[in-house]
C-alpha cells in the first residue's frame, strides 16, 4: 500500500487519457486538492490536445513516469478518463511500479493503469477523477480511503442483491469496457480469489452482455470469490431487434458462477460514489447489502511504514 495522504502530501496531477475541455477544468481540480490539504504539481503536458487525446503517447507517457520517477510525489490524481490509457502500458513494468510505488486515484479509462497497478501488487484507488466537482458523499468515502486509511465503502441499502452470501477476498476490477478490453494481454485483470468491480457507461446491454461473455469463455471468472457491480449510466436496454434487461444479463452471470453478486453499489459514473482500494481485502456481504473495506491490515501497514519513516 502506498502511504496516506495526509495534509501536506504532493499529488501529480496528469492527464493519461482524454483532454479537459480546458484551463478552468485544472482550476477546479487544482482547487480540490487544495481544499483536502494537498500540494498539486501540474504534468506539463495536462492541458494538451491531440485529437480525442490529452497530447500524443509520448507526452502523456513522460507526465505520467515523471511523476513515478519524482520522489517528492506521494500520490497520482488523474485529471480525467475518456481514453488512452493502455496506449501507454507498454511503458511500464511490475519492477518500475514496484520501485516507485504512488498512490493513483481515478476511474473510468484510468482502469488500464489500475491493471497495471494491480500486476504489481500494490493498492490504487477507483474514485473520482480530478475535473469532477466532489459532491459530500464522494468527498467523505474518499477521504476516508486516502486520509484516514479507513473503510471507504460500508452499507449501500438500494443495491440489489442478485446472489446471497458472504465472501471475502481482494478488490480488482473497474470500468468493464477496459477489464474486458485487457483480457488476453499481459496487463489482464486477475479474478481469483478476488471480489471482482465493475461498471461502465454509455453501452447497450447486449454490449454489456457481450463483454461478460467475453470474460467468462477467456476463464477470466474462474475461482472469483464474488462480484459487485456498480452503476451501468446510460445503458439502453433496447434495439431493433429487442430487449434485455440489464438485470436479466448480471442474473445470469451470478447464477453460472455461484458466487454472492451484488448490483448497483455506489461506484461509476455518478455524482456520489465511493472510493474503492483495489487491492485491499474487503468482505462482500450481499444478504445485508454491504461492502466492506478490511481496516485491521490497512492500518497495521500504515503502522508498520510510519515506524519506518521514524
Amino acid at each position: 500500500m502506498p502511504p496516506l495522504l495526509t495534509v501536506g502530501a504532493r499529488l501529480a496531477m496528469i492527464s493519461p487519457s482524454g483532454p479537459l475541455q480546458g484551463p478552468h477544468e485544472l482550476e477546479l481540480a487544482v482547487a480540490t486538492a487544495e481544499s483536502l490539504g494537498w500540494k498539486v504539481q501540474v504534468g506539463q503536458h495536462a492541458l494538451r490536445r491531440t485529437g480525442y487525446f490529452a497530447g500524443d503517447d509520448a507526452q502523456r507517457g513522460d507526465d505520467l513516469l515523471a511523476a513515478l520517477h519524482d520522489d517528492t510525489i506521494d500520490g497520482i490524481w488523474c485529471l480525467r478518463g475518456g481514453y488512452g490509457a493502455a496506449r501507454l502500458l507498454p511503458r511500464l513494468s511490475v519492477e518500475l511500479l514496484q520501485r516507485y510505488p504512488k498512490a493513483l486515484i481515478g476511474y473510468s479509462d484510468i482502469t488500464a493503469l489500475h491493471a497495471a497497478w494491480q500486476q504489481a501488487g500494490l493498492v490504487s484507488y477507483h474514485g473520482p477523477t480530478a475535473r469532477a466537482p466532489l459532491s459530500d458523499f464522494s468527498r467523505d468515502s474518499l477521504v476516508r480511503a486516502l486520509q484516514h486509511g479507513t473503510d471507504s465503502c460500508g452499507a449501500a441499502p438500494e443495491a440489489r442483491v442478485v446472489r446471497g452470501g458472504r465472501a471475502t477476498g481482494r478488490l480488482v476490477g473497474g470500468n468493464l469496457a477496459l477489464v474486458s478490453s485487457l483480457c488476453g494481454t499481459p496487463w489482464a485483470v486477475d479474478f481469483h480469489d478476488a471480489i471482482v468491480v465493475l461498471e461502465d457507461i454509455g453501452e447497450a446491454t447486449y454490449r454489456i452482455d457481450r463483454m461478460l461473455t467475453q470474460l467468462r469463455l477467456a476463464g477470466a471468472f474462474e475461482g472469483c470469490a464474488g462480484v459487485a457491480f456498480g452503476q451501468f449510466t446510460d445503458c439502453p436496454d433496447t434495439t431493433d431487434d429487442g430487449t434485455r434487461t440489464i438485470e436479466a444479463i448480471v442474473t445470469e452471470l451470478a447464477d453460472a458462477l455461484h458466487v454472492p453478486t451484488l448490483q448497483g453499489l455506489p461506484f461509476g459514473h455518478i455524482s456520489d460514489q465511493w472510493t474503492v482500494p483495489f487491492g485491499a481485502s474487503a468482505t462482500l456481504d450481499a444478504d445485508a447489502r454491504t461492502l466492506s473495506v478490511s481496516t485491521v491490515s490497512m492500518s497495521q501497514f500504515h503502522q508498520t511504514h510510519q515506524r519506518a519513516r521514524i
